[in-house]
């Protein structure tokens, strides 16, 4: 189906082209021919299918035929970065419209959101910290919203905000006076209770994730061991010199110490993490995007929502804890129709997450057997690294031994050669296999 074909508002054609927008992707056809009809909708999608023109096409179509005072439009997202993304391709879809929109995230000043707000805004983009504080003091009003969209649900309320979006739901108009739009990855536990609770009889749309992205994606995966996941990471970029790679970890403290390793090692690189001030935030995404940087390694909030042109690789130096992030990071890569490589590092320390992952993609991910010469020098090894908040220093080098004699010999470790106890930065006595899920001490993955 092409946009014609749609009856949409010649000035907003005129954006989609702009957009060079054709045929509709799946979830935007299966999405608009509710949504313009006025239809609440609640759709399992992932990041890069095309969902934020299907919210806002939407938006902008139906803000054409709806009184006045029921135009405004209020899109919540989970990070900065995503809100930023979605207000920038709001203005320019509807830059032949006569409309206005905002963007309001925190970690930066109010002055220059509240003078927006004052001009008067149609299309308002935030997170929900900072939305709640501009309606706390005044300057933001959530009466007269008559469209809503929750994007990235799974991700508010993974990330805490389920709260913070009660109470957004609780000062925008009631169900029968607004169009509620939520996306998600996956409609499951709160995002269907939202879905029976805040919507008007949704329509229950679902692409299925595995089919978005993996069978455009090269998949790698190499069993590794903790001291030698460094030295297999730049026998691979070695190997098949990316244009451009994005590398995630499960923690923030990872992803600096990381970063640090790639820069001694000779890699010049960004890390992305959500401890990053909002300006520094934004000039790595911005440089990354425009191709001045090669390398960014990022947490997945940090990284969530982030659309990059032509990635050539993602790398999971951490397979992740939640099975539909592996899908959200290797989606980033093999976009509208390309192809991409995805490489995973399973370590002792994280393989547990393996088999969720694989169970959810209904495959195998194809196991790659290293070789010695993939493995170069780390010159890192040995170094301790205290992060930017003052961490505790850290050794992920591992100092001492033969190389070889730590890396998994037939796809497994050796027992004892690899495990450390996270408390302490010396061996754990008696090594032994780890048992059971990783530990994480109570902290959240960023």
């Amino acid at each position: 189906m092409t946009f014609e074909e749609l009856q949409l508002d010649p000035r907003l054609l005129r954006g989609i082209k702009d957009m060079e927008f054709t045929a509709l992707t799946p979830v935007q056809e299966k999405t608009l021919v509710f949504s313009l009809a006025g239809k609440d909708v609640a759709v399992q999608s992932q990041t890069g299918t095309g969902k934020t023109a299907a919210f806002l096409i939407t938006i902008f179509q139906r803000q054409q035929s709806v009184a006045a005072a029921w135009r405004r439009a209020l899109i919540v997202a989970p990070t900065r970065e995503l809100a930023v993304q979605i207000e920038a391709e709001a203005r320019l879809i509807g830059r032949h419209l006569n409309l206005r929109t905002g963007c309001f995230y925190g970690g930066v000043g109010y002055n220059r959101q509240e003078a927006a707000l004052k001009k008067g805004v149609d299309i308002m983009v935030g997170t929900p910290g900072r939305l709640l504080d501009l309606e706390q003091k005044g300057t933001l009003s959530m009466k007269g919203i008559g469209f809503l969209v929750i994007d990235e649900a799974d991700r508010l309320f993974d990330m805490g905000f389920l709260p913070d979006i009660r109470r957004i739901l609780r000062r925008v108009p009631a169900v029968e006076y607004r169009q509620t739009m939520l996306f998600s990855a996956t409609l499951s536990g709160p995002s269907l209770q939202i879905a029976r609770e805040h919507m008007n009889q949704p329509e229950k749309i679902a692409i299925t994730p595995e089919k978005i992205t993996v069978d455009a994606v090269n998949q790698e995966l190499y069993h590794v061991g903790s001291r030698d996941k460094v030295s297999l990471l730049l026998g691979i970029l070695k190997r098949d010199h990316p244009r451009s790679v994005l590398i995630f970890t499960n923690m923030k403290c990872d992803a600096e110490r990381l970063s640090r390793r790639l820069e001694i090692n000779g890699y010049a690189n960004e890390f992305l993490t959500g401890d990053l001030p909002q300006s520094r935030r934004q000039r790595v995404i911005d440089d990354f995007k425009a191709g001045k940087g090669k390398i960014v390694v990022a947490t997945d909030v940090a990284a969530r929502g982030l659309h990059i042109e032509d990635l050539d690789m993602v790398v999971n130096y951490d397979l992740p804890g939640e099975c539909e992030n592996y899908v959200h990071r290797i989606g980033r890569t093999a976009r509208a129709g390309k192809s991409g490589k995805a490489v995973t590092l399973a370590c002792e320390k994280w393989v547990t997450n393996l088999e969720p992952i694989q169970e959810l993609l209904t495959a195998k991910i194809p196991v790659v057997f290293a070789e010695d010469d993939l493995f170069l020098p780390d010159k890192s090894r040995g170094m301790m690294f205290r992060d930017s908040r003052g961490g505790r220093p850290r050794d992920d080098g591992r100092p001492g031994g033969d190389r070889r004699g730590g890396r998994p010999q037939g796809g497994r470790p050796r027992p004892g050669s690899e495990r450390r106890d996270s408390r302490s930065s010396r061996p754990r006595p008696g090594g032994g296999r780890p048992s059971g899920r990783p530990r994480h001490d109570g902290r959240r993955p960023s």
